[in-house]
């Protein structure tokens, strides 16, 4: 039996009818392929996410500056195409009304609480004299990639319960749409797609307050602001369209065919659409909407083939797709705790030198460990990065396939 603990989140791939479920309902190949595609784009988030060093990374493993994409910048919008596919496979349309806005409530706040937690974690700071100190919520970041899913999931809910399929695309369409017009009839100055041209970054200095942004970029600029989110959340219903499209035609053989058509044409209007509004994840770019909906439809066909066709789950590569399954059943946790670890480990330092004015300086307990064990592995400083990103990956995994094994999934 499943023992299902409330505190986790809305993307499970099975169906619930009511608040929580106890009994194991049958795991299909199809449900197992979305936990699959689910589960292995958590893990590459996490691979991304915990470099030995930020200054030693592979191409693949670096977001693009600016306008482009690689490898990294699909783990985000494929997440957010699976949390559409979810809203496919759970009783949407067919809940009462108390029953949809409890768990809509609930689920929004929850999802968006833990973001929250996650920007002002671990409350306090080590300050200039050494000594420990709270952080300012006057500087507090409100938006982050959390919160961005909670806005997507619930808008995407709403859409979905009021129109179904075609209020899915209609409104994907128009958002898609709208957004590119809006940069462009809002622009500031000539390149509506600059850092400085971009017409989101007013809106959130206005509605969230210039200092609650990010400074990543040295100014303030939020990559999931409010404005950027309207696409996203069309990602959303993407994956919900083509998550329904799966269900209805769950038993024809040209699935995978219609699924890999799907994929080549969001994939190519996409790329096309580099011309008119350019590939950027930070603007989340109504092309890169389009493109990444495409890739993901194309994984999710490929999985299909692979796992439901050619029955590959039976050969030896039944530990990865056991280990992905388990990081899908608990995405939520294991997001969580990939960015409660890091941070609480930050505090742990140690002073190894002085500087010319004679202050002391640290190194953390991750980069000492770096240093010290993977480094020295190879003249190339991206291996011993890539390494112990990759031994990060693995005690992750432990944690999720012991829930796994204990039937442990953390739901909202």
């Amino acid at each position: 039996m499943d023992r299902l603990v409330p505190i986790s989140f809305a993307v499970d791939s099975r169906p619930t009818h009511g608040h929580f479920s106890t009994s194991a309902p049958a795991m299909t190949d199809r449900n197992r392929t979305l936990d699959v595609f689910r589960g292995a784009t958590v893990a590459l988030m996490i691979l991304v996410n915990n470099p030995g060093s930020w200054a030693s990374l592979y191409p693949p493993l670096a977001h693009a500056t600016w306008h482009g994409w690689t490898l990294t910048d699909l783990v985000f919008p494929f997440f957010l195409f699976a949390v559409g596919n979810a809203i496919a496979l759970t009783p949407t349309r067919t809940a009462s009304n108390t029953q949809f806005w409890k768990r809509w409530t609930r689920r929004t706040l929850l999802i968006f609480g833990i973001g929250l937690l996650l920007n002002v974690w671990p409350f306090v700071k080590w300050g200039a004299d050494g000594g420990l100190q709270f952080k300012e919520f006057e500087t507090l970041r409100i938006m982050g990639v959390l919160q961005r899913i909670a806005l997507c999931w619930a808008c995407a809910a709403l859409i979905v319960r009021s129109g179904g399929v075609r209020a899915a695309w209609f409104c994907s369409a128009f958002l898609l749409i709208g957004y590119w017009w809006a940069c462009v009839a809002f622009a500031h100055g000539v390149d509506p797609y600059s850092l400085e041209g971009f017409f989101g970054t007013t809106l959130d200095r206005v509605l969230l307050g210039e200092s609650h942004l990010y400074r990543g970029e040295g100014v303030p600029f939020d990559p999931e602001g409010l404005a950027s989110t309207a696409p996203a959340i069309a990602q959303v219903l993407l994956g919900y369209a083509v998550g329904h499209f799966l269900l209805q035609r769950q038993q024809a053989k040209s699935l995978v065919r219609d699924l890999l058509l799907i994929a080549i044409v969001a994939a190519a209007v996409g790329s096309f659409a580099h011309e008119l509004m350019p590939i950027n994840k930070k603007l989340w770019t109504s092309s890169y909407a389009l493109l990444t909906t495409g890739l993901a439809t194309l994984s999710i066909a490929v999985l299909l083939q692979c796992l439901d066709r050619w029955r590959w789950q039976h050969l030896f590569i039944e530990p990865l797709l056991r280990g992905c399954e388990a990081f899908g059943r608990n995405a939520l946790l294991i997001f969580a705790l990939t960015g409660l670890v890091p941070r609480t480990l930050a505090l742990i330092r140690f002073e190894e030198s002085t500087d010319l004015a004679g202050n002391p300086q640290y190194v953390t307990l991750l980069s000492r460990l770096h240093r010290e064990f993977f480094a020295p592995l190879s003249a190339d400083p991206r291996l011993g990065s890539f390494l112990f990103a990759v031994v990060t990956l693995l005690v992750y995994w432990l944690v999720a396939e012991w829930l796994h094994r204990r039937r442990w999934y953390f739901k909202a």
